[in-house]
């Protein structure tokens, strides 16, 4: 029998810290600057750079993403100011909906108004409507700030919350196994923009409830990473030397794969930030978690006007030093967010709480 790990408030505090930082960095992977277009990126399948991209997009992006829907409804299971309706949809909207509006504002200046005004490759205004598509996700997916139909539709999950924490756990289940079968079915826009967040939400209520995180965390490193790494494998098989992607529109069977793979990721994602918040690497990881919402709201602008620049550097994909730019992207992110951010708070106190929803 393996010696059982405390499980200390503390330690899960920093554990959901950690998750946070480690899930927003994997996502500047999925966001990653090519320099190429699609039809230049499809002549580079299956070589090793896009073996590498795809590796780190699925490994650290996309499979770690869903374990921050998951702790949300975590966290909102736990509160008990998420049964206060008005109260709790208007804290929301200022910490999640209102940050998500001004930087997508703020993609439309910066990166529309290069492409404007330097020729920078990047979406530009087409009429009012695309404007306020692009601002709010009303009906469509956002051209710049792709990253934040998260934020929409976990939005849409808190104003869900009260309703769902007085749910009975049999009909919060079903909620999962309805969000699971739109996702899988290719449901979901434009009420959801991504279903399975809605999966995800649910699930973390239930995990609250069953007190499933601190069974997670006794289990052995194996059991709750070897799902993730056989999974793993296979969806790069199928990504990668069969081309078929996760969202294939044409059958079920791929986003079938992807929901599990995103299961099982969230357990061992939510494993090595249990790992990382018991070892020496806490403390440094602790200190940029302030900054991750900031970061994952600021990434795309970044990497939309700065992308282009680096690549004169490194190279574009294809270049002997590309591997070395995508693998340092969210390193070179965090290097140009966390002082802009420091700046804010120190010059700019309210501009920081308001773009980062109060965490600076």
């Amino acid at each position: 029998m393996p010696q059982l790990m405390p499980t200390d408030g503390a330690r899960r505090s920093d554990a959901i810290a950690i998750a946070r930082v480690i899930c927003i960095l994997g996502v500047v992977y999925v966001h990653a600057w090519t320099g190429v277009n699609g039809e230049a990126l499809a002549l580079l399948r299956g070589s090793a750079q896009d073996n590498l991209r795809w590796t780190l997009m699925e490994a650290f992006g996309r499979s770690a993403v869903p374990l921050l829907g998951l702790i949300s409804g975590w966290l909102v299971q736990g509160s008990g100011r998420t049964r206060d309706w008005r109260a709790h949809v208007q804290r929301k909207a200022r910490t999640i909906l209102l940050p998500m509006a001004l930087w997508n504002i703020l993609a439309i200046l910066f990166v529309s108004g290069a492409a404007l005004t330097l020729g920078l490759a990047a979406p530009v205004p087409k009429s009012l409507w695309w404007a306020l598509d692009e601002i709010l996700i009303v009906t469509r997916n956002p051209d710049i700030n792709v990253q934040m139909p998260f934020l929409r539709d976990l939005f849409l999950c808190m104003v869900a919350a009260p309703l769902l924490v007085r749910l009975p756990g049999w009909m919060v289940a079903m909620v999962a196994f309805l969000a699971a079968a739109a996702h899988i079915a290719g449901l979901g826009p434009p009420v959801l923009m991504r279903a399975s967040i809605l999966f995800f939400f649910a699930l973390g209520m239930l995990v609250r409830r069953g007190g499933w995180e601190e069974r997670v965390v006794r289990w052995p490193l194996v059991e709750t990473m070897l799902p993730f790494a056989v999974l793993m494998l296979f969806q790069l098989y199928r990504a990668t030397l069969l081309d078929v992607l996760p969202n294939d529109g044409g059958t079920w069977a791929p986003r079938a794969l992807d929901l599990a793979l995103r299961f099982a990721a969230a357990v061992a994602f939510w494993r090595l930030a249990w790992i990382v918040a018991g070892s020496r690497l806490r403390g440094p990881v602790l200190r940029i978690e302030p900054f991750a919402f900031f970061l994952f709201c600021a990434h795309l602008i970044l990497i939309w006007l700065g992308g282009p620049f680096l690549g004169h550097v490194f190279g574009r994909m294809g270049a002997p030093l590309y591997p070395v730019y995508l693998i340092l992207q969210p390193a070179m992110v965090a290097a140009v967010v966390i002082p802009i951010g420091l700046l804010l708070r120190r010059y700019m106190p309210r501009a920081a709480r308001i773009l980062s929803g109060g965490r600076l």
